[in-house]
């Protein structure tokens, strides 16, 4: 059998291209060239499993995606009330170049704004400005699972345009909020924008924070369960800049945007989500990349104020019974049958496939099911009809509703 996500991926991608608005982020030469037609969509669950389609393999500079994960390091290397004496964490409900300072401290008001961006990287501990970059880069690349590297074409690019962050720079530098020169932070937060990755890269940096910190296939714990619980309320409050209020109310799933066309989301014990293409609307969020997903949260279920119970393996067991003498494998499911529990399910049967041409299903322990699980449950068992098996279900409660497979008689 195959897995129903990827083709529900493609849908959800296909489905965003209406959304044709906006234009490319022409201030930044190298920028200003993306074709705008391109778009992808990664989702990567916190065991390590990544899910993409569209234009995939394509690089594209992190840009300001790169915000929290430096952020994260800072608050490794100096704790949440070291950085929070330079940078604090509220809302500016501006865009995210404008100069939005504490009148009376010169404190940025966030670190998802530029000028609290340059200061993040400053307080990112080193012994000279090349070690910091290569700190940063470095850790960018344990998120991601492999070696990510700088764009120098598009660092040149930006560091010739660089006027408004080298203010930046010079006015958080007469506040104290940046120690020593302050060309080398803003060239070096520069440079961390201009790392390269892939919508997968995304997903899986995404999933590590979904996971409590812990990188989903090395297992290594990146960042603390508590920094983790800072990083995306951050994310939540000032990730999507002067639109953030729309954004928790529609989506309402942690997330950060990128000039380069490129949305990060995490939600929390789930899964981690990017979408990407260049189009950028007023706020500079990409226009198909909120349309992917503000789709993706409603499908399934994703908004972080949903009351839903913390996801879980479905399985709770796999047996072998014998059902009007023939044998079959009997698969019995509890919990809440969400998209994370679902895909869970289904690629243990594309991984493992029952041996038995007979299947049971077993819901009654199951206690609700969402929509989207509930339509991958039905494909996953139109993919084992195909290969040849014979279905059954046990749902004495009827919480599969209408889904047309006989029910079973097993005990």
């Amino acid at each position: 059998m195959k897995s129903p996500v990827p083709g529900y991926l493609s849908r959800v991608l296909a489905s965003s291209s209406a959304s044709s608005g906006g234009a490319v982020a022409d201030y930044i030469p190298e920028l200003a060239g993306a074709d705008p037609d391109h778009a992808a969509i990664a989702l990567a669950t916190v065991d390590g499993t990544v899910y993409a389609q569209g234009d995939a393999d394509l690089a594209f500079s992190i840009q300001s995606m790169s915000k929290p994960f430096t952020y994260a390091l800072a608050l490794s290397d100096r704790g949440i009330d070291g950085v929070g004496e330079r940078v604090g964490v509220e809302p500016s409900g501006e865009a995210f170049n404008e100069i939005s300072l504490e009148p009376d401290t010169g404190r940025p008001r966030n670190p998802m704004i530029n000028a609290g961006a340059i200061a993040t990287h400053g307080l990112v501990s080193a012994s000279s400005p090349e070690e910091r970059l290569e700190r940063v880069v470095s850790w960018y690349s344990r998120f991601a699972g492999r070696r990510l590297d700088i764009d120098e074409q598009v660092a040149r690019s930006e560091l010739g345009e660089g006027h408004r962050n080298l203010a930046f720079g010079h006015l958080l530098r007469s506040f104290g909020i940046i120690d020593g020169d302050p060309v080398p932070v803003v060239e070096g937060y520069i440079r961390q924008c201009a790392v390269s990755v892939t919508v997968e890269d995304l997903a899986l940096m995404a999933a590590t924070l979904a996971n409590g910190g812990v990188h989903p296939r090395s297992g290594e714990r990146l960042l603390d369960p508590k920094l983790v619980r800072h990083v995306l309320s951050v994310m939540m409050s000032c990730g999507m800049y002067d639109a953030a209020g729309d954004w928790l109310t529609t989506v309402g799933i942690p997330s950060k945007s990128g000039v380069s066309g490129g949305i990060v989301g995490v939600l929390p014990g789930q899964v981690g989500l990017a979408v990407f293409s260049p189009r950028l609307d007023r706020h500079g969020n990409s226009v198909r990349g909120v349309t992917m997903m503000e789709r993706l949260s409603e499908d399934m279920n994703l908004h972080l104020m949903d009351a839903a119970r913390p996801a879980r393996s479905a399985i709770r067991d796999v047996r072998r019974v014998e059902i009007h003498g023939e044998e079959t494998t009997a698969y019995v499911l509890h919990g809440d049958l969400v998209f994370s529990s679902v895909e869970s399910l289904i690629r243990r049967l594309v991984e493992d496939p029952p041996t038995t041409r007979c299947v049971v299903f077993d819901v009654d322990r199951v206690d609700e099911v969402d929509d989207v699980a509930r339509r991958m449950a039905v494909e996953a068992a139109r993919s084992l009809i195909d290969d040849g098996h014979e279905l059954a279900l046990a749902d004495r409660n009827g919480v599969l509703g209408e889904s047309g497979l006989p029910a079973s008689t097993a005990d």
